[in-house]
């Protein structure tokens, strides 16, 4: 099989530093993470959560790129300025972001829909800084043409890649990913593409490699959560789990759990970070709906504690 490489999408809340660490220490199969979004919302501070997220310190056994989600030249500016103190080389730039309280404010995927003001950033971007940007898009918010109308100003600029979610906007999560449109964007661009959008399973993954030939980049978000062993079965061909399989999972979630409990005060943070994991997690067992109502019912670290054992242990 032909070398693919696979990227972390982003996704708020879950792919920190700590979960980035332990998944690639135990699972592995991912080639480049992207960091959350760094969200200004006006103020020209970064917010303690994003500076530890980022600090090179907390990322010293893979390659992280930050990412930012603003419709202003001025934060735009200001991010690059952090990140590259840091020593970090690439920003991403979140046109992707479907929730309406961002797209409502011209932001993520709301900013598709904008080419001028797109235009206005990259330009001040590439004129006063030497940072390589890269894009993360959805295909527009109300439609999959928008981005069609932003390709010719991309087009203008040195962008490493833009990674696509063959979704619009308004669609949220919902509903199946518009492979046609996607394909339309292949047609429509000189620039490298990365695919993303409902890559589950290891014939998932082959299907979208064989329907896009000229793609080699393959970004997983959700699946990866879902099923933490999908990137190394899609890098070695195969959809045998490992024997051990279910010993590694419960060290894997023993090491995140540990470390959120320990940055997180008091027993209601730590349970409802964990409940988000599970509903992704709970999809890998035998029987997601049961497995995702027993973490639900635990009130305390105790109860949860014992969940999570019966959950394994009956896997």
């Amino acid at each position: 099989m032909s070398h693919v490489t696979l990227l972390s999408s982003p996704l708020q809340g879950f792919t920190d530093f700590r979960f980035r660490n332990a998944f690639h220490k135990y699972f592995g199969g991912i080639d480049t993470f992207y960091a959350p979004y760094i969200r200004l919302n006006g103020k020209m501070v970064i917010k303690n959560s994003y500076q530890k997220d980022l600090q090179p310190e907390n990322n010293t056994t893979l390659e992280v790129i930050p990412q930012v989600m603003t419709g202003d030249a001025d934060e735009f500016l200001f991010v690059i300025k952090y990140i590259q103190s840091l020593g970090y080389k690439e920003l991403n730039w979140n046109l992707g972001c479907p929730y309406p309280m961002v797209t409502k404010q011209g932001m993520g995927s709301g900013l598709i829909c904008n080419p001028e003001k797109i235009d206005h950033i990259l330009q001040r971007a590439h004129e006063e800084t030497d940072v390589v940007v890269s894009m993360k898009m959805r295909m527009g918010y109300e439609n999959a043409e928008e981005i069609l109308n932003v390709f010719p100003i991309l087009d203008k600029y040195p962008l490493r890649n833009i990674a696509i979610h063959a979704r619009i906007g308004k669609q949220l999560y919902k509903g199946g990913v518009d492979l046609i449109s996607f394909q339309k964007c292949v047609e429509s661009t000189k620039h490298k593409l990365y695919y993303n959008g409902d890559i589950t399973t290891v014939a998932r993954f082959q299907d979208m490699k064989e329907r896009f030939p000229s793609i080699d980049h393959f970004m997983i978000g959700r699946g990866l959560i879902a099923d933490p062993f999908l990137p190394s079965m899609i890098k070695n061909n195969t959809t045998e789990y490992p024997k051990n399989r279910w010993k590694i999972f419960s060290e894997f979630h023993d090491t995140i759990y540990q470390q959120y409990d320990e940055a997180l005060s008091g027993p209601t943070p730590i349970k409802m970070k964990m409940q988000g994991f599970w509903e992704y997690f709970a999809h890998s067992t035998s029987n997601p709906h049961k497995t995702f109502k027993k973490i639900k019912k635990a009130n305390n670290p105790k109860a949860y504690q014992q969940a999570v054992r019966e959950i394994l242990n009956n896997e």
